[in-house]
């Protein structure tokens, strides 16, 4: 009697010869057995160690071999680590995004309750060595309107850019894009008027767009809405034509080093395998 496994079995429900190696048939779905048979392995006649390295890719030895031919590709660490920490932070929450859209919200109560004035965080008038207005402009609102429209540019490309770069990249974006649009507005207005995260939120849009945009220009494929980004930017570059206190110069001077800053990020990066 042969000792080797059979070549089919026959199914108790509905009798069809099905392969003895699945555990359902593929006929009825009848449950055939709990477990599928492992797999006979030939022992050959060499030592312990030859059925291993039966199973060893020969491709993947030439990869890894040091001296190989000139054909060969070598690893790259570099890119490993930076993919694994892409797909890491892609499982995180945007910590940072949530912080800066509470504390915008956060502000937003104190204005309207009348806890804070207006003249302690908007830039009105030259700064006078009043630096902090720089940063604290940014979160202060005098329209639910712009607010909602700038806060939700800041949620979305926040989180995405948080998500691809990491919440320093987010945190150092927004307020670098915020701060020197309003510097540049306080620079070139003799009476400037900065209020709201117009700057910032471009500079988080155009950070995040670069990638996208050069894969575009390409003609790679690339996973965003280059539509709609140019929609949100379009809104929000036309915000100050309704608000006032939306510098448009400090908007367009956010978006410019939000785009220097994603090329430099993007030249950064290691190149693909």
């Amino acid at each position: 009697m042969s000792s080797g496994p059979d070549l089919f079995v026959v199914c108790k429900q509905c009798g069809s010869e099905v392969s003895p190696y699945i555990t359902e048939c593929p006929y009825c779905g009848h449950r055939l057995r709990r477990r599928a048979p492992d797999l006979p392995r030939e022992q050959g006649a060499g030592s312990a160690r030859g059925p291993r390295r039966l199973h060893l890719p020969r491709f993947g030895r030439s990869r890894q071999g040091a001296g190989s031919g000139s054909g060969s590709t070598r690893p790259r660490p570099r890119n490993r680590r930076a993919r694994h920490a892409v797909d890491t932070r892609a499982d995180s929450p945007p910590y940072v995004t949530i912080v800066l859209v509470a504390a915008s919200c956060a502000v937003w109560v104190l204005l309207r309750g009348g806890y804070v004035g207006v003249e302690k965080l908007m830039i009105i008038g030259p700064l006078h060595g009043d630096w902090w207005k720089l940063f604290s402009a940014q979160f202060a609102y005098l329209n639910g309107l712009y607010e909602f429209v700038a806060l939700l540019a800041v949620a979305i490309f926040g989180w995405l850019l948080e998500r691809r770069r990491g919440p320093a990249v987010a945190l150092m974006v927004f307020l670098g894009a915020g701060a020197t649009g309003a510097l540049v507005a306080s620079a070139v207005y003799a009476e400037p008027l900065v209020s709201g995260g117009n700057g910032a939120a471009l500079g988080l849009l155009a950070a995040w767009a670069v990638p996208d945009l050069q894969d575009a220009r390409a003609g790679r494929y690339y996973e965003g809405d280059l539509l709609g980004v140019a929609a949100i930017a379009a809104i929000l570059l036309a915000m100050p034509f309704a608000r006032p206190e939306a510098s448009w110069l400090a908007g367009v001077t956010g978006g410019v080093l939000g785009l220097v800053l994603g090329f430099g990020m993007r030249r950064l990066d290691a190149p693909e395998l």
